[in-house]
């Protein structure tokens, strides 16, 4: 199976129209106001027009309000949960809004893995992260966990790896993990924030080459 890659944190057009033209498969929002990477619900609608038709394009939230979620999303494909929501809550806003949900879980060690399971009937996604000090920020901080930990992991539901990936360590993740879905941030901006068109370009490549 090739791998599928997500780019998450999208916020000019000339970003989304380059990911888009780098035929990735999923391009992400932070939905989040606590998110450097931040943009409105109105201003996600705008950037998807340069999304392209192959791409799905999906809302980052952190616990979010029901108002929240509607306020984007028509803008979306998806629905990405990276808080503390319950598998009750993933279940709700997936049932309500009609939507495929992605829930984040952190991952230090392994017993975070565990908390997986509760997830698996409620959510179409798991998303494995590094979980950042203190718990105070949500993703982004391209910082990765210890990817042995996820070496024969099981589970019904399709997962992405995410946290800390970058041009040159994706093949690493790939091989150490058997990840087939990716989802990057930091590792494909310049400087906090800002996306890079030439680094974007090298970790598809290098994500398709060790999957090829």
């Amino acid at each position: 199976m090739s791998v599928q890659i997500k780019i998450c944190g999208l916020t000019t057009e000339e970003t989304v129209a380059h990911a888009a033209a780098l035929q990735v498969d999923f391009i992400g929002f932070a939905l989040f106001p606590g998110s450097v990477r931040a943009v409105t619900p109105e201003r996600a609608k705008e950037l998807g027009r340069y999304a392209g038709t192959s791409a799905q394009k999906v809302g980052f939230f952190v616990d979010p309000g029901d108002g929240e979620i509607e306020a984007a999303i028509d803008a979306l494909d998806l629905i990405q949960l990276h808080g503390a929501e319950t598998p009750e809550r993933v279940l709700a806003v997936r049932e309500g809004f009609g939507k495929p949900v992605i829930k984040v879980l952190p991952v230090s060690e392994a017993g975070d893995l565990a908390a997986a399971r509760a997830y698996f009937r409620v959510a179409d996604y798991l998303m494995f992260d590094a979980r950042s000090p203190g718990g105070k920020t949500f993703g982004g901080q391209g910082e990765p966990f210890d990817w042995s930990l996820l070496k024969g992991f099981k589970s019904p539901l399709p997962w992405f790896l995410a946290g800390g990936l970058r041009p040159e360590n994706v093949a690493e993740a790939l091989n150490v993990t058997g990840a087939r879905l990716l989802d990057v941030s930091s590792g494909v901006e310049s400087t906090r924030g800002v996306k890079d068109k030439d680094l974007m370009t090298a970790f598809v490549e290098k994500a398709r080459a060790a999957t090829s």
